[in-house]
């Protein structure tokens, strides 16, 4: 199933405290819950204006509907074609 990169605006993502934080993180999963299996948030990054959000989906529609239900800023969602690492050059 592909993997999309999820760039969300959020001015003052790194002053949210681990509440906030929680609480951002429990609506996602409420929300996943309710779109079914088909879609699964990863992991996410949280910089000083942003959050990258990495989850795996059919295709963009559903990631877009998650952010529209949720409440989410979905800025930009691009479609992950690889994945590289250290161990890539060895």
């Amino acid at each position: 199933m592909p993997k999309f990169l999820i760039e969300r605006e959020v001015p003052g993502a790194g002053n949210l405290t681990p509440e906030e934080l929680q609480a951002i993180s429990e609506k996602s999963n409420q929300v996943i819950c309710n779109l079914g299996p088909e879609i699964h948030w990863l992991h996410s990054y949280v910089t000083e204006d942003k959050l990258y959000c990495v989850y795996v989906a059919p295709d963009e529609d559903i990631v877009f509907e998650h952010a529209r239900c949720g409440g989410f800023p979905a800025n930009k969602v691009t479609r992950i074609s690889s994945m590289i690492d250290p161990s890539t050059g060895d």
